[in-house]
């Protein structure tokens, strides 16, 4: 079910200092779409092009923007954590404050986190070139995302709702809602280089969309291995990913600082509400004092029982 895009906006999003920027979308057509990461490095496939959008700049006006309407919104979340480049103490304090947080901007009942993912603009060139064995993609060091995308189509989403609470709360009851969204804050002084784009989740329906399956590899393969059939794909984790369309309604909320926190949507299995965020990194040539942008973002799936 899609929800329709509104006929009008907030006079408050008018007003909204607006960035021209470049978005990579997925070309219409038929063909290939697949997503190969590995240690420092990503590639898809398939043919893309890069499209002149309006960001605006949602920062000066953040307390307008709602979960359920939006599909995104900012907070102010403290946190424990000193280093994030220090992955033991990530792993003993930062999930279990993000999975804390978003139950308490959700009103979930039970908020299990899958797993953290550092992004950074710097040239991760000489770690992409080391030989990855077992490279398992979370707890490492990755480029910011080149395009815009949904992380989990609908089939995704449903497989790893249903294996989160299965393994998490064997004995629970169900749910009747479930809500895979991301948790994303840089901690890079602002302001950064390279930020994050959100899409109005009302206005994401518009245009072509393609299914892009993850494959997670020690190396990349090549030539026509890249596109190859793979026996069971369909069952293979997937994201989603937009062609261009005019009506999508771009945001980004610029010099974020270390206590801001972003949560946004991936799938919300209500759909009487905006239920999705598509996203992506760009370049921000608003400040000239622009610095590397270094970010963590954590996946959860919340549970409403």
């Amino acid at each position: 079910m899609a929800t329709a895009a509104p006929s009008r906006f907030d006079d408050i999003e008018d007003s909204a200092r607006e960035v021209e920027a470049m978005i990579r979308y997925v070309d219409p057509g038929n063909f290939v779409t697949r997503r190969y990461v590995s240690q420092g490095a990503e590639i898809n496939t398939g043919t893309y092009s890069d499209h002149r959008v309006v960001v605006r700049d949602a920062m000066p006006i953040r307390d307008h923007f709602q979960l359920d309407v939006h599909g995104f919104r900012i907070a102010t979340q403290p946190t424990a954590v000193t280093d994030f480049h220090d992955k033991a103490e990530v792993d003993r304090i930062y999930e279990r404050e993000v999975e804390e947080h978003v139950r308490q901007l959700t009103g979930a009942d039970k908020v299990v986190a899958r797993g953290w993912m550092i992004r950074t603009s710097a040239d991760l060139t000489a770690r992409a070139e080391e030989k990855a064995e077992n490279y398992t993609h979370s707890g490492g060091i990755q480029p910011p995302a080149g395009e815009a995308h949904i992380d989990l189509n609908t089939p995704t989403s449903r497989r790893m709702a249903d294996f989160t609470y299965r393994k998490n709360f064997p004995d629970g009851p169900g749910y009747k809602r479930f809500l895979i969204s991301s948790y994303w804050r840089t901690f890079s002084p602002p302001p950064q280089d390279v930020p994050l784009a959100l899409c109005d989740g009302r206005t994401s329906f518009g245009g072509e969309e393609k299914s892009n399956t993850l494959f997670i590899v020690d190396s990349f393969p090549e030539g026509d291995a890249l596109t190859a059939p793979v026996e069971g794909e369909e069952g293979m984790i997937a994201a989603t990913i937009p062609s261009y369309h005019p009506g999508h309604r771009w945001w980004y909320f610029s010099c974020m600082g270390r206590d801001d926190a972003l949560l946004f949507k991936f799938h919300d299995s209500d759909h009487s509400r905006t239920w999705r965020c598509p996203h992506t990194a760009f370049h921000d040539p608003s400040f000239a004092d622009a610095k590397i942008r270094e970010s963590i973002e954590v996946r959860t799936v919340a549970f409403w029982e």
